[in-house]
């Protein structure tokens, strides 16, 4: 039980850095490309895939470990409802980035104190 509950933690928080990771590179991407004709934005759709794997928690109340499994992390083509791509607005873009990059830091210090709090009681265990 433990080992699962573990596994599905450490497995949410990797998959949100690498997510939070990609996300740089195509906010990066797009602020580089901001004033390129026939550039189209990137992003990277995360939280929707997380989502759909954590649908599990209300009908079966628990993750799978295998629906986590299968999230896939990619950039892709953004666009708005109708289908086309908006022009790159760089004031957001530059917010994006900052918004990215503190919880990129809150996802690195929450699995920093997942592992100090799994390394205290293995430790305080041995005891």
């Amino acid at each position: 039980m433990t080992q699962g509950l573990e596994g599905v933690t450490t497995a949410i928080l990797g998959l949100a850095m690498d997510a939070a990771s990609l996300r740089q590179q195509a906010i990066a991407a797009n602020i580089a490309n901001a004033n390129t004709t026939g550039y189209v934005p990137q992003g990277v759709s995360f939280e929707a895939q997380l989502e759909d794997a954590r649908r599990g928690l209300r009908t079966q109340g628990r993750i799978d470990p295998f629906a986590i499994a299968g999230v896939k992390l990619q950039m892709q083509a953004m666009q708005n409802v109708s289908g086309q791509t908006s022009p790159i607005q760089l004031d957001t873009e530059v917010a994006a980035l900052s918004q990215n990059t503190m919880q990129y830091q809150v996802l690195a210090k929450g699995l920093n104190k997942h592992f100090a709090i799994l390394e205290s009681a293995f430790s305080d265990g041995k005891r």
